[in-house]
């Protein structure tokens, strides 16, 4: 500051006008977005705003997962047809899952489309242990690839993005990985831009919204701890034209992709201006600052904001399919144009343009009949699993109360433990109903007439029941 002192005394700036300057110039993180636009063939940084500010990455840790798993299969160490077995660590992640369990087998292939549209974290550890023997051996091999492309902030600790306080990145490195992908890996590309898929009788959409809603959408990763908000890498392409967008932080699914989109809009509106601004580099070149990852958990998670650890984002913009906006927005995007009047929030707003989904399945690579039957096969599994909870769900008293919570807590990025599922596998169950239910009294008491009616005993939990105990229950 005292080098400013000069400059005070020959002009009519206040003290308090230089703080506030000052302020303005350096970024609140915490209460802010980290925002990138690059160009994927050169690497340009076209948009800048807290790029190069540590974050935890979620599941586009999960990029990496893929971007390790696939480099193995080019090297020929492995391949798509490999067969990998569900460990009872896999098994036990915490949701988004698909929820196969120990013992099932599965291929790399369908692997990577399970883990990469559903963001199943089971499935990347079952590909961490194929490839790298375990979690530990698997986040070696991550962070020395990190090292390789440049991405100086990242360092990983596990394939799947759950919290850990050692899982960091920035949207700097997050960047650098994507043009790696694009670039290293370009036969093995289509795994980040599968519209949706089909395991038995459930069809699951990407969570990245814009694929199959904003016109050259083609790939990428969502990711959500309460710790980092909503993140997305997203990348589109016109006229031969691919840009990235990296967001971070952002306050919920739907905005993170609406942020997304206006980053691509702004990107491919002003290709022709270009020159007029000032060069900004490339995101190679960007300068890390060295802070500590803002923890945005009381923003995303507190209060009323009880959301659990998983990048499952309820607030899916597909349900507004049946409003006015769907339909011109479809008509555009299947005839190729890019709709001049809706806003990307209007476009983001549609149903995703119709697509097969792709059936995803467990056991050896199959063809032809023997596909048909093995998506039979599991749609059979799955139904006669999904009946057998609901009867021991309803055989039990529920504690979504105390689930809810759990889920919360494990949203605080933390050192690596025992995952929320194996501590709930070792608490007792029932503990919170009374040990008289389940000795019935010999003979009936006789009801006395003259006594008024008591009022009804309160919930164990001390709190009032749960409208909604669905959503305590671990989604897969």
């Amino acid at each position: 500051m005292h080098l400013l002192r000069p400059l005070l005394r020959r002009s009519s700036l206040s003290w308090i006008a230089v703080v506030a300057a000052l302020a303005v110039v350096t970024p609140r993180v915490a209460e802010a977005e980290a925002l990138l636009l690059v160009e994927a063939d050169t690497g340009k940084v076209l948009q800048a705003e807290n790029a190069t500010y540590p974050w935890y990455p979620a599941s586009v840790t999960k990029l990496m997962t893929a971007y390790v798993t696939l480099k193995a299969v080019k090297e020929g160490r492995i391949t798509l047809d490999t067969l990998l077995t569900v460990s009872p660590i896999a098994a036990s992640q915490a949701p988004a899952k698909i929820g196969f369990r120990p013992g099932t087998q599965v291929t790399v292939d369908n692997a990577l489309k399970i883990m990469l549209v559903k963001s199943a974290n089971d499935m990347a550890v079952v590909l961490a242990e194929g490839v790298g023997g375990s979690i530990d051996g698997f986040s070696a091999l991550m962070n020395q690839a990190a090292q390789q492309l440049g991405m100086t902030q990242t360092s990983y600790v596990n394939p799947n993005g759950l919290p850990a306080d050692g899982q960091i990145t920035s949207a700097r490195d997050l960047a650098i990985l994507a043009r790696a992908i694009i670039h290293d890996l370009p036969e093995y590309e289509y795994f980040v831009r599968i519209p949706s898929i089909r395991y038995g009788r459930t069809v699951t959409q990407n969570l990245n919204k814009l694929i199959g809603r904003y016109p050259g959408a083609d790939g990428f990763k969502t990711g959500f701890i309460c710790a980092a908000g909503y993140n997305l890498v997203a990348s589109a392409t016109r006229d031969g034209r691919r840009l990235i967008a990296v967001v971070l932080g952002a306050s919920s699914g739907r905005m993170r992709a609406v942020r997304a989109a206006q980053l691509l809009e702004r990107g491919f509106a002003n290709n022709s201006l270009s020159w007029l601004r000032p060069s900004l580099g490339t995101v190679d070149n960007l300068v890390p600052i060295d802070a500590s990852p803002p923890n945005l958990r009381d923003e995303m998670c507190g209060g009323k904001h009880h959301k659990p650890a998983s990048d499952e984002d309820e607030d899916n913009v597909a349900n507004d399919a049946g409003s006015g906006n769907s339909e011109p927005a479809l008509a555009f995007f299947g005839a190729g144009l890019q709709p001049p009047t809706l806003k990307p929030s209007e476009l983001l707003a549609a149903a995703p343009a119709p697509s097969e989904p792709i059936p995803v399945y467990t056991g050896p690579t199959r063809t032809g009949a023997a596909l048909i039957a093995a998506v039979a096969g599991d749609a059979a599994e799955q139904a006669a699993h999904h009946h057998g909870k609901k009867v021991r769900v309803a055989a039990k008293k529920p504690d979504a109360a105390a689930d809810t919570k759990d889920s919360v807590k494990d949203a605080e990025p933390k050192s690596a433990g025992k995952p929320a599922a194996v501590r709930h596998a070792n608490a007792k169950p029932d503990n919170a109903a009374p040990k008289t239910a389940d000795k019935p009294d010999a003979k009936p008491a006789k009801p006395k007439a003259a006594a008024k009616p008591k009022p009804a005993p309160k919930n164990t939990t001390g709190e009032a029941e749960p409208a909604d105990q669905k959503t305590a229950a671990p989604r897969s």
